[in-house]
């Protein structure tokens, strides 16, 4: 177990002082972004780095908590903003918070069990609760990195493969200047 249990971290480097950084490159997120055809394209082209995440884990056990500091640069693929892969918790009963260091997101969350979907605003000095038993995925809208900080129990794990295999069934993309919502499958026909 660490026993310093103070950290410092960087707001808009999105890096924790003294913790490695995991970095996401496009090649890395096959079969995130609904329009595969402009996935290919682009990763033909280059390699961009779409985000990273410092994880800080100081103790671990029932009660304990872990944070990370994530930062998803701008940009898009097609109509698709730069985002994270996006994850459920392995123990499904976590909870989770996120706070908006800087930039301006959303948060893309999907209720597992009823499939209900909705977007939250993630910006500078908002947080957003993601309750148990939802997928949830962070989103990049803005023109500058989005930085923000999840803190979630030690035991929650992130489960990868559930969404690696469906998806969620919502996708948030740029249409007239601003994001909207749609229905992955739908998006996805108009792209054909």
């Amino acid at each position: 177990m660490n026993t310093d249990f103070l950290t410092r971290f960087d707001p808009l480097a999105g890096t924790v002082v003294g913790y490695p950084v995991v970095e996401r490159r496009l090649s890395q997120l096959a079969g995130v972004f609904a329009d595969t055809a402009v996935y290919r394209q682009t990763l033909a082209q280059s390699d961009p780095l779409i985000y990273s995440v410092a994880s800080v884990t100081l103790a671990e056990g029932d009660g304990q908590l872990h944070y990370g500091v994530g930062k998803i640069m701008p940009g898009r693929i097609g109509q698709e903003y730069f985002m994270t892969r996006g994850h459920l918790h392995e123990w499904r009963e976590a909870a989770e918070i996120y706070i908006g260091l800087s930039g301006s997101g959303l948060m893309l969350l999907e209720d597992e069990k009823t499939g209900e979907s909705k977007v939250l605003e993630l910006g500078v000095n908002t947080a957003v609760y993601v309750p148990a038993f939802t997928a949830h995925r962070t989103i990049n809208i803005g023109d500058t990195p989005l930085t923000y900080i999840g803190i979630y129990p030690a035991r929650a794990g992130h489960d990868y493969g559930a969404l690696a295999e469906q998806n969620f069934r919502q996708v948030v993309i740029a249409q007239d200047g601003k994001p909207v919502l749609l229905d992955r499958q739908t998006f996805r026909l108009d792209q054909s």
